[in-house]
């Protein structure tokens, strides 16, 4: 087993605190060090110094994409949480499809891991909106830092187990079964999901209009308490006015320093 010394466990921490805002704790050398052990064996390198030596001079970004496939942890279900989607259908849907004027609905998912939470957001907006939805363009945006869950999401095919707490009319009419284990989602669902690598620590956000809907939940779990700041900060500017934050259940933000308002226990409001 290659270990790891405190110097080299600061250089890697570093480096991926300052490309993807993931604050790596000292606690955590473990787990890095597991993690990427098969990755060092595989290439041949016998210390973590020559691997963060080959990181830095990978032109193409292999090596990189790798790591951060390895240290993040892209964990997420249909309907987690799923007082937020209740609250999405019943409460921000309707507030939308009230006030915007163009048709033009703005929905970002933007830590979209292997594709479950932006294509629930896909189904509550296809019922909501029913037979009026050919007047809208309801394209669900979805990125993430791993293009290997992204893969996994473009795809649209899940075992029937991930999708069995959907409810039946869902599974009936959104899902198609490829053999006794999985299933694949209609293509007018798939669709409905626009997927892109993205960095959310990129200094300039590339998008020309704001968002009526983020979700980034469960990832500022991961940054320091600044790093978490200033995405928020960057949120409230990439988004119109009565939008909708939704976060993570086991995060927060600051209400006495935010500028969204409190709605509920991790949902905010760009008022």
């Amino acid at each position: 087993m290659v270990t790891i010394t405190e110097k080299e466990f600061k250089q890697l921490a570093e480096f991926i605190k300052a490309n993807y805002g993931i604050h790596l704790k000292e606690e955590k050398q473990t787990l890095v060090t597991g993690r990427l052990q098969n990755v060092l064996m595989h290439a041949g390198f016998n210390n973590f110094t020559d691997y963060y030596k080959y990181i830095l001079n990978d032109k193409r970004g292999d090596a990189v994409v790798t790591l951060v496939d390895k240290i993040t942890t892209n964990h997420t279900f249909f309907m987690r949480e799923a007082d937020h989607f209740y609250f999405f259908r019943d409460k921000v849907l309707p507030y939308l499809a009230n006030t915007i004027k163009d048709r033009d609905l703005r929905i970002w998912c933007a830590a979209s891991s292997s594709g479950e939470e932006s294509y629930t957001l896909a189904m509550i907006i296809d019922e909501f909106f029913g037979n009026e939805k050919a007047g809208w363009d309801t394209k669900v945006l979805a990125t993430d830092i791993s293009e290997t869950v992204l893969d996994i999401a473009r795809k649209g095919v899940y075992s029937n187990e991930r999708i069995a707490p959907l409810p039946s009319a869902w599974k009936a009419g959104y899902f198609r079964k490829l053999n006794a284990e999985n299933s694949i989602l209609a293509d007018k669902i798939r669709n409905e999901v626009i997927y892109r690598k993205f960095n959310l620590m990129d200094s300039v956000f590339p998008f020309r209009k704001k968002f009526h809907t983020i979700f980034c939940r469960n990832v500022m779990i991961y940054f320091d308490n600044q790093t978490k700041t200033d995405l928020v900060n960057r949120f409230y500017d990439q988004m119109e006015y009565g939008g909708y934050l939704f976060i993570g259940h086991s995060e927060s933000l600051n209400r006495e320093t935010t500028r969204f308002k409190y709605i509920m226990p991790a949902v905010y409001r760009k008022e």
